[in-house]
Formats: structure tokens, C-alpha cells, sequence
């Protein structure tokens, strides 16, 4: 999941810059007494051009976007990069090529919720 006010392009550097509170599937196990957690992660990408959004209000900085897939296909020599989320929200990323990171920092934490989306 991920606020809107956590979504930064920064069209000086090329940058767009996305902090989740991600579901830690790699650690989850199944089990009655095995418990859930998310990290904070920084989705990054670089040499981006433009950014636009469908279903994102950037003046509700608050509301909250379950991320859920990452789409790509070139376009007239550029990258289009959407980042779908639920409710029919897309943040559409042009790049002048695919140059992404994503690292987690900070401490883990425990999460009574397990995702379940239909993608």
C-alpha cells in the first residue's frame, strides 16, 4: 500500500520516486502462529519524462492505494511503465529507458492483514 503523498516525480533529476508499506510475501508462512509483516520500501525510477495519473487525486494526499501490478510496452522509442492499483487508479510512468530499483529500509512490523486482490 502506498499514500498518495509518498508518490514524488522530480522532472529536474528524472525521477520518480514511490514509498510503499510492502507486504512481506517472501516471509510469509503459512501456519497458525506464523504472523504477517510489511517493511518500507522506495520504488525508484530514473530517467523519467513524464508522469500522469487516472484515478489519483493528488489534492487527497491522504488517500490510501493498494498497489497491485507493473505493465510496460514501448511507445514511440520510450518505455510506458503503468503501476495499477486497485479501484481502477494507474499512475503512467514514460521513460527514456527501464532503469528501476527497489530497496526496503527501516524495521519490519506485524500485519493482521494478508492481501487478497484479483489482478
Amino acid at each position: 500500500v502506498i499514500v498518495a503523498n509518498d508518490i514524488k516525480f522530480l522532472p529536474k533529476t528524472k525521477k520518480l520516486i514511490c514509498v510503499f508499506n510492502r507486504f512481506m510475501w517472501e516471509d510469509a508462512e503459512k501456519g497458525i502462529f506464523r504472523k504477517n509483516k510489511r517493511i518500507r520500501s522506495a520504488l525508484v525510477f530514473d530517467n523519467v519524462s513524464k508522469v500522469k495519473s487516472k484515478g489519483i487525486n493528488p489534492k487527497k494526499k491522504t488517500k490510501i492505494l493498494e498497489f497491485l501490478a507493473i505493465k510496460t510496452e514501448i511507445k514511440d522509442n520510450y518505455f510506458d511503465i503503468r503501476l495499477i492499483f486497485s479501484g481502477d487508479s494507474i499512475l503512467l510512468v514514460r521513460a527514456e529507458e527501464i532503469d528501476s530499483s527497489l530497496e526496503d529500509f527501516g524495521k519490519t512490523w506485524e500485519t493482521g492483514y494478508k492481501p487478497r486482490h484479483k489482478i
